[in-house]
């Protein structure tokens, strides 16, 4: 099997699916690994380093999508305006490919695969089990996005983060308040902590409680049914009108008294949910900060503009996306290898053959064999037609 990495063109990504550790784990098993040149320099891997492990490097972009059973990227297809062809043009047909891959928002990428034949694997869907643990790589690129967050939103604050003891009198810590305490949450929480803040945090579902009093924040809790925010495999769900209104009479309180927020909130296959409103914006102090974790979904603030950071009434709301890829070196890491435990489990023998019967390759498998295998891609096109 001939598993090839094309370079990431997606502006801003410095991410790869492949590093050399993981260069190895493919050729073990007997496939050959083909690299486009220059795949790797995001995150400082050279292609010499890529060729002393046994990689392939392959100049021609075509010929990295033609000649390739298995593709491997960190986002999903795109158009090559240099070639002018979008990448999924490019692959052979009944072609194998893994990424990042929102398939309830892509529609018309995921339709361009089923018209291939090929059998697209979305990072995004492998099942949250045990046995999948090692092929989380939307818990490991989380957990890079909720630290960051708080450097960045650290350095946006007209603060000190920590408690100070000074000749000029005492400063107080700032205080930090976290929306969604899934794992993006609660790495901002240990992140924040561990600069000294003062710190809360608020989530839909009351079975995270105890995990965020563990890293010493204090947990905002709307008192609801048990089961209001829980949806399917732990994830957060929508919630009833009844419930967003006593969640807004409450955030709105320790919004106004925050010195730095991060929100993280995301229901699978929708859109961010707005928990920020306006309102709330015009009651925070200016020298506060945003940081919107959820802006590539819309946003979890009214006011967020996807992708840029701007200052409204002194407050800023940063909107950047990608924040994983602000640390591509570890990102890349444990991508890789998330991405390589996902390949050596739905194709054990190093062949494009998958047990569709499998709960982890049907769970993470949305299109195969000109046909959408994923419920929920299924019926986002649906609501289209």
């Amino acid at each position: 099997m001939i598993i090839s990495i094309p370079k990431e063109i997606t502006p801003g990504e410095n991410r790869v699916a492949i590093i050399p550790a993981t260069v190895k784990e493919y050729l073990k098993k007997g496939n050959i690994v083909q690299i486009e040149s220059g795949a790797g320099l995001g995150s400082y891997i050279s292609d010499d380093e890529f060729q002393s492990v046994g990689a392939e490097i392959i100049n021609d972009t075509k010929a990295i999508f033609k000649n390739a059973d298995l593709i491997l990227k960190v986002n999903s297809p795109t158009m090559n305006h240099e070639l002018d062809s979008h990448e999924v043009d490019l692959m052979k047909e009944g072609a194998g490919f893994i990424s990042f891959f929102q398939t309830t928002i892509e529609k018309e990428v995921v339709q361009k695969l089923t018209s291939k034949k090929i059998s697209g694997f979305s990072m995004h869907l492998v099942p949250r089990t045990t046995l999948a643990q090692k092929m989380d790589a939307l818990s490991s690129q989380s957990n890079i996005a909720g630290y960051k967050s708080v450097l960045v939103g650290a350095s946006h604050i007209g603060k000190y983060m920590p408690l100070l003891m000074t000749a000029a009198g005492t400063i107080q810590p700032a205080k930090v308040l976290i929306i969604g305490a899934g794992v993006a949450g609660l790495q901002a929480i240990a992140t924040a902590k561990r600069l000294g803040a003062q710190v809360e945090a608020f989530d839909v579902r009351p079975v995270v409680k105890e995990q965020v009093e563990s890293l010493g924040a204090k947990f905002i809790e709307v008192h609801a049914e048990e089961d209001e925010g829980v949806g399917e495999g732990g994830y957060a769900k929508e919630t009833s009108d009844e419930y967003k209104q006593k969640q807004a009479d409450l955030l709105k309180v320790h919004i106004a008294k925050s010195d730095l927020i991060i929100t993280t909130a995301l229901i699978p296959g929708k859109p961010a949910p707005k928990i920020i409103t306006e309102e709330m914006v015009k009651g925070m102090h200016g020298g506060s900060a945003i940081m919107d974790l959820a802006s590539e979904n819309g946003g979890n603030c009214e006011l967020t503009k996807p992708g840029k950071v701007f200052k409204i009434n002194g407050v800023i709301i940063d909107g950047s996306f990608n924040i994983p890829g602000t640390m591509p070196i570890h990102a890349s890491q444990v991508y890789s290898k998330n991405v390589s435990a996902l390949v050596n489990y739905i194709c054990p023998e190093g062949k494009l053959e998958f047990d569709i019967e499998d709960e982890i390759v049907s769970g993470s498998m949305f299109t195969h064999n000109g046909k959408i295998t994923d419920k929920r891609t299924s019926d986002a096109l649906k609501g289209d037609a």
